[in-house]
């Protein structure tokens, strides 16, 4: 299988059917009807659209931006995405895991992430359209009446219609519960909004007909905070009972956002009701808004951990392939030999593709295991269910934050592997750098996905029922490894659960002794720390395959033989690979960890101590 400059498609099948057995979903009902053949079809076509139309329109995209009229008071994409975005939708895409009753596929969880790692490894932007567009029209599926599904979610399915999140106000950022757009309930059991929205991503574009926009609000007389929120359906265009387009709604656009990164993805402003006449519709129950809302952005979460996983798989595959061709002094191995060699033979620069080639293969595999165990929460019952939602909710903060805190600095040690030409814009890499870094803010910043890990899926859940799944499926793998992995590897992961578990207990101290600033300033290291366990995991399941499968095709798998059999066989020279990053990672890479729960354990009181003046001294603000 051939390489292509995005990602590792050997990879993504190594995940896909040699570790989460995917194709083996078809014995389930909801997925009878798709096969492994069907599974590949879809990834090559994908593999194809992403890397000849989408990968090509990511630098213009870059350059051009996406571009308000203030006249107008609309918005305009780059062309590249519009005709990219069409081959997209041409090809089934926009409907690929909606259900067959609105006109999607219906194809499993975990093979549209797969679909979204190369679309996203391809352009980070480009796909934040159909994303938005497609959790906006589950929100309908799942909540919406009779009425709102006929009337939008074909459409929405399809592509013709787009979609959004509207969430954030000036002034109500994280804090969604301090929102002040007010909801008016009329005679007719609509409601007339009044109030901004800002960085609503996609919230205009001329790519699609209309935009339907899920918005919060408060409605008139409803408490404050999050218990008074509400979450209705704006649509840009009103829609007729025929299912045509009618009169533009009272929400307009007031502008966009300049950035740092993916210029091509329109961030903007809007006005709900400046002449009175904003329309939306109830979604659900009233006050029900930030319960309905989580299942959109529990979605979205994995959305910026598949862009995450996609920039940083792109980043690194530049980076190899730069460092193979790039000549630079002599080979190190070869003294006296004054030929000059690629980078790619100095240690350091070895060092520096292995760490990224790691850290890129946890992200991926932590991420498709997340999107399995929402497939598997979905078709089976009882405990099964039970135990696969419970791991899916554990995984989502270490997904979303883990992978976009990564991205920035697998993004920035691409930049490093180019040297100076990295820092240039004539090269991809640092394109990918200033897109990725939006990953950690948007969706709830990642000090958010941290506080959300410590309280809600650690010391606040029910007898810790998420941390135990999570222990016993990393058990699991422990015991598969026995016989097969060398001891030392299996040890790091035994022995990082063990201590875990002591730091996990201090925080239980804290939390008796009511101690919740202290609790509270560890969360971001604890989120890393977990991560990095949940990274050691997955590492040591690829290894329980990659040994038996390299030992059936080189027999000795160590020293010189090995070495020239990879020359020669690209199966051999993948399971290699793979087998030489999980040793990296457990044997070096993880060994940060005990430093993140020793910090986490220390007890220093500093950040606790802190007040606004040591960080400037006692000037006027």
């Amino acid at each position: 299988m051939a390489l292509n400059p995005l990602v590792d498609s050997r990879d993504v099948r190594f995940v896909l059917f040699e570790v989460l057995q995917a194709d083996k979903l078809s014995k389930y009902d909801k997925f009878s009807g798709f096969d492994k053949d069907t599974y590949e079809a879809t990834l090559e076509l994908a593999e194809q659209l992403a890397v000849e139309q989408v990968y090509p329109a990511n630098a213009e995209a870059d350059k051009t931006g996406a571009k308000y009229d203030p006249e107008t008071k609309s918005v305009t994409i780059p062309e590249g995405y519009k005709s990219a975005m069409r081959l997209y939708k041409e090809s089934g895409f926009s409907g690929l895991g909606n259900e067959p009753e609105w006109g999607g596929v219906g194809m499993p969880e975990v093979i549209c992430r797969s679909i979204m790692d190369y679309f996203s490894a391809a352009a980070v932007a480009f796909l934040t359209y159909d994303t938005l567009k497609g959790g906006a029209s589950r929100l309908i599926e799942n909540f919406g009446s009779e009425e709102l599904k006929k009337t939008y979610m074909e459409k929405m399915v399809s592509g013709q219609w787009g979609g959004t999140m509207c969430l954030t106000e000036s002034g109500a950022g994280s804090d969604v519960g301090a929102l002040k757009t007010k909801a008016v309930k009329q005679k007719d059991g609509t409601y007339l909004l009044t109030g901004q929205k800002i960085f609503i991503t996609a919230g205009d574009n001329d790519m699609y007909e209309n935009i339907i926009h899920p918005v919060l609000a408060r409605i008139e007389g409803d408490p404050p905070g999050t218990p008074g929120i509400s979450i209705f359906i704006v649509p840009k265009y009103h829609v007729k009972p025929d299912g045509s387009l009618g009169e533009r709604n009272d929400i307009i656009t007031t502008g966009i956002e300049h950035k740092m990164g993916i210029k091509g993805s329109a961030t903007c402003s809007l006005s709900l009701g400046d002449n009175d006449k904003c329309v939306g519709y109830l979604l659900g129950a009233e006050r029900q808004g930030m319960k309905i809302m989580f299942q959109m952005m529990n979605e979205a979460r994995l959305d910026v951990a598949n862009q995450a996983s996609g920039a940083s798989s792109s980043a690194y595959m530049h980076a190899v392939t730069y460092a193979k061709n790039r000549l630079q002094g002599t080979d190190p191995a070869k003294k006296g030999d004054t030929a000059s060699a690629p980078i790619v033979k100095h240690p350091d620069v070895k060092r520096m593709l292995l760490w990224m080639k790691a850290q890129v293969e946890a992200m991926r595999m932590l991420t498709l295991l997340a999107a399995y165990s929402a497939d598997i929460s979905r078709v089976e019952k009882g405990e099964a269910a039970k135990e696969a939602q419970a791991l899916l909710d554990f995984l989502i903060p270490l997904c979303k934050a883990g992978n976009t805190d990564l991205a920035w600095l697998v993004t920035s040690e691409a930049m490093q592997v180019y040297g100076g030409y990295g820092y240039c814009s004539e090269y991809p890499v640092e394109q990918f750098a200033r897109d990725c870094k939006i990953l950690a803010i948007y969706e709830g910043t990642n000090g958010i996905q941290s506080m959300d890990l410590t309280m809600r899926k650690l010391l606040m859940n029910p007898e810790m029922y998420n941390y135990k799944i999570f222990k016993k499926r990393i058990q699991e793998t422990i015991d598969k490894a026995k016989g097969v992995v060398d001891e030392k590897y299996i040890a790091a992961v035994r022995t990082g659960v063990e201590r875990m578990d002591q730091t996990i207990q201090k925080l239980n101290e804290y939390k008796e002794q009511k101690k919740m600033l202290d609790i509270l300033a560890i969360a971001t290291p604890l989120q890393n720390a977990m991560r990095m366990l949940a990274h050691a995991w997955m590492h040591l399941w690829s290894l329980t395959i990659t040994i038996p499968k390299l030992k059936a095709i080189a027999k000795d798998i160590s020293g010189e033989k090995v070495v020239n059999m990879v020359k020669d066989n690209a199966e051999a020279a993948y399971y290699y690979g793979r087998i030489l990053s999980a040793r990296y990672y457990l044997g070096a890479e993880f060994k940060h960890y005990y430093g993140y729960l020793d910090y986490i354990t220390s007890g220093e009181q500093a950040v606790v101590e802190a007040f606004e003046d040591v960080f400037t001294g006692a000037l006027p603000q």
